[in-house]
């Protein structure tokens, strides 16, 4: 698992348009809230997400972009965003690289079975290209409205 005060693994992942972000081209312009969650439109992720997105205003006050993670496709993040009308760019992880870097890839278990999955997980990066934040096993509800109390704190 990642730990505070270690560099964020580097990545290159297309969002829900197709278009490559990188998280080199927000270092010393924007603190990053990167969180993983296991699947677009399904209950606690759409909370995540709606929760995320109502405090959009204040994360921009705060030079901070938030970006959302799941191994589901630009056309399923597409439909999750306008169907919500959410603000938050999804990242498509569809290889898997970017769960894998992020250590956020796990056996989770569930009603005895056990398989693979995403274990929601949240981390903040600052300018400088620093875990300041590595948070596994979050709870959605009230989890933006903590990650920005974080933030401003930077």
């Amino acid at each position: 698992m990642l730990n505070k005060n270690q560099s964020a693994p580097l990545f290159s992942t297309p969002n829900q348009h197709g278009e490559t972000i990188n998280l080199a081209d927000f270092k010393a312009n924007k603190n990053v809230v990167l969180y993983f969650y296991p699947k677009d439109d399904t209950p606690g992720c759409t909370i995540e997400a709606n929760q995320f997105t109502a405090l959009m205003g204040e994360f921009d006050k705060a030079d901070t972009v938030v970006l959302g993670v799941s191994k589901d496709n630009c056309d399923s993040h597409q439909a999750f965003i306008d169907k919500f009308g959410l603000k938050v760019d999804l990242l498509a992880d569809t290889s898997g690289e970017l769960c894998e870097a992020y250590d956020v890839w796990q056996e989770k278990e569930k009603n005895g079975v056990k398989k693979m999955g995403i274990v929601r997980s949240t981390f903040i990066i600052d300018k400088e290209g620093m875990l300041v934040e590595a948070l596994y096993g979050v709870s959605p509800e009230g989890h933006a409205q903590a990650m920005l109390e974080r933030v401003q704190q930077l």
